[in-house]
């Protein structure tokens, strides 16, 4: 049975029997699509054994002849453009498997060029496992029940609404706030069980340069050897988790006339949109590419960390362990981080790093640079206390240089926003991953991140990092001799937080109502 519904508290007597009649009043006056409560959950489903044939295998194979069997090659993904070839390379070199499990996918170029190639490694005979949040899904259910449909895939949606109506869902938020508050920010895709691509990027257009409002600098990694194992068991921890459902419990079935329509829509857009002017529009042969980047990994030893799904909660590892990792600092500890809103422990753990000598600087969004101003309304407050400690603060400009490699050519966004989740702990420990340093990251969302142990993948990183602070990329936040903020990068210095024009500063004050925990 739909174990969604099963979570929910009984309620009885009177106060029950009157909402009921009021509900089925309102059910036959609005009755649409939602899930089934007669479909039994699947049985246990696992990932396929790791490929033995094809190119993803050949080079997993020779990581771990190379390095021995607990290693596993690098590889970052700073470039948007970088980061979206890659996946392709993988999807279209999959030889047996292939799982996404994503925060959000939109309908947008980037999310149809990526669904496009995995039907077609389906259709030639790739198993093909999708594992979506259900946040963002309204009004695609005939899409999805139609791709349940498709022979070799299988979806399934992370805590989904019963109702699958905007209105609706509105009135199921209000209900069952706590439970549906609950969404699955992780991030990765898994090739063969040979390969492995995470860390903050979701899958549409601001994440891979090609949006032409604005684009996000984020960062991923990927990885051949065994990560890519134990990425496989981390799907497979939320493939059965009763927090899914799958697409086959949706009341909308499969329609293939518009299954065919729809295919032949998708095809024709990405075979005509201007923004994939200089990405491959066709599956191809990866070969060469990839045969030059083996010579580019870097080895390492590494784990995954993440929130755990039970039946009806969460186990919640990620900001003990975040906290674990910083505090291993001895020398250096370098943090980028999209959305910050630290909190008093945060704080002391600053104190006790500087006291320790150990040199600590933070990147993260300026409001100019920023998507989401409701982070920044809480954030702003505890600047102060980040630069008494003596953290070295900067905050990404809306205009940085490196908006070279967030665009993707032709595409040119209005400004760039921070998206990154990482650090580098004494040049030597690296952690990517999908976890924000805010209240909804720590104790609402699940997330996840690799830490890995690679000297020289900790050198590639801290060079990005230290780029990103650059003043052609950020500002650097100080307190001024009569101890006010300033703001101050390779041009100027400013005495108020940089902004893109009035309305974020009144969203910025607006926001400030709005409880800090929700963000």
């Amino acid at each position: 049975m739909n174990t969604i519904k099963d979570r929910r508290k009984d309620r009885s007597g009177f106060g029950q029997r009157f909402c009921l009649v009021i509900l089925v009043a309102l059910v036959s006056a609005c009755a649409g699509p939602g899930l089934r409560d007669d479909i039994e959950r699947p049985p246990p489903g696992y990932s396929l054994p790791p490929a033995t044939t094809g190119i993803l295998a050949e080079m997993a194979d020779r990581v771990r002849s190379g390095h021995g069997p607990e290693h596993s090659g690098f590889h970052l993904l700073d470039a948007s453009r970088e980061s979206l070839v890659w996946r392709l390379a993988l999807i279209d070199s999959a030889v047996s498997s292939l799982d996404i499990l994503t925060y959000l996918w939109y309908p947008d170029v980037v999310g149809e060029l990526i669904l496009e190639r995995a039907v077609l490694a389906a259709r030639r005979g790739v198993h093909v496992r999708l594992v979506i949040d259900d946040l963002l899904t309204i009004g695609l259910d005939q899409t999805i029940a139609n791709l349940q449909a498709e022979p070799n895939i299988e979806m399934r949606l992370f805590n989904p609404w019963q109702s699958r109506k905007l209105g609706a869902r509105g009135g199921e938020m209000i209900a069952e706030m706590e439970r549906l508050n609950t969404r699955m920010h992780d991030k990765l895709i898994i090739a063969d069980g040979n390969a492995t691509i995470l860390g903050g990027r979701n899958i549409g257009d601001h994440y891979f340069g090609l949006s032409h409002d604005y684009n996000f600098h984020d960062l991923d990694v990927l990885a051949f050897g065994r990560m890519a194992r134990d990425a496989n068991s981390m799907f497979d921890h939320f493939w059965n988790s009763e927090w899914l459902a799958t697409a086959a419990a949706l009341t909308t079935l499969p329609d293939p006339e518009l299954a065919q329509t729809g295919w032949q829509g998708l095809q024709e857009r990405i075979r005509t949109a201007e923004e994939l002017g200089s990405i491959s529009r066709e599956p191809r042969d990866w070969s060469g590419e990839l045969s030059a980047l083996e010579l580019e990994l870097r080895p390492g030893t590494g784990y995954l960390v993440y929130d755990e799904v039970a039946a009806t909660d969460v186990t919640r590892n990620m900001l003990a362990s975040m906290f674990s990792l910083f505090e291993q600092a001895e020398q250096e500890l370098l943090i980028t981080n999209a959305y910050i809103i630290p909190g008093e422990p945060a704080i002391e753990l600053l104190r006790q790093l500087a006291d320790r000598g150990v040199d600590v600087r933070i990147l993260t969004n300026s409001l100019a640079s920023h998507d989401v101003p409701a982070v920044n309304s809480h954030y702003e407050p505890w600047r102060d206390d980040i630069v008494a400690t003596g953290t070295a603060l900067y905050e990404l400009r809306a205009d940085p240089d490196i908006q070279a490699i967030v665009d993707s050519p032709p595409v040119a966004g209005q400004f760039v926003g921070l998206h990154t989740k990482a650090a580098v702990i004494d040049a030597h420990t690296v952690f990517v991953g999908s976890m924000n340093l805010d209240p909804r990251s720590a104790a609402i969302n699940t997330e996840m991140g690799a830490v890995i142990d690679s000297p020289e993948l900790a050198q590639d990183l801290r060079t990005v990092m230290l780029r990103d602070m650059s003043g052609e990329n950020a500002w650097r936040v100080e307190l001024s001799d009569r101890g006010r903020l300033q703001w101050t990068n390779d041009e100027e210095t400013v005495t108020s937080q940089p902004t893109r024009g009035f309305l974020q500063n009144v969203m910025n004050v607006i926001f400030k109502i709005v409880p800090k925990e929700q963000f």
